[in-house]
């Protein structure tokens, strides 16, 4: 079992960027694929992007290909969002996931353990 808390978010104006981070618990973070989803009010979740156990192979929503960056490092536990170039479209409460699905996937419902989420809010 593994615990995700994310952080990192908050407000910034359109055009800038932000940083999240996903910390998890456990010894076993580098078997898990990663996922970032985020869910606007009124809603469905989305997803975001995803990366590989060992961080070589990522995968992306059409939306933020080009403007964001997930990545990881499995010495600390830790996955990140490199979110650039945001709009108000990115006004979101992002979540990450861990999946022991043996490929990425863009599905909710193959990721076994979530984050409570980090909010971001993007000002025109």
């Amino acid at each position: 079992q593994v615990q995700l808390v994310e952080s990192g978010g908050g407000l910034v104006q359109a055009g800038g960027s932000l940083r999240l981070s996903c910390a998890a618990s456990g010894r076993t973070f580098s078997s898990y694929r990663m996922g970032w989803f985020r869910q606007a009010p009124g809603k469905e979740r989305d997803f975001v992007g995803a990366i590989s156990s060992s961080g070589r192979t990522t995968y992306y929503a059409d939306s933020v290909k080009g403007r964001f960056t997930i990545s990881r490092d499995n010495a600390k536990n830790t996955v990140y969002l490199q979110s650039n170039s945001l709009n108000s479209e990115d006004t979101a409460i992002y979540y990450c996931a861990a999946s022991t699905a043996y490929s990425l996937s863009a599905t909710p419902n193959q990721y076994d353990y979530w984050g409570q989420g980090t909010q971001v809010t993007v000002s025109s």
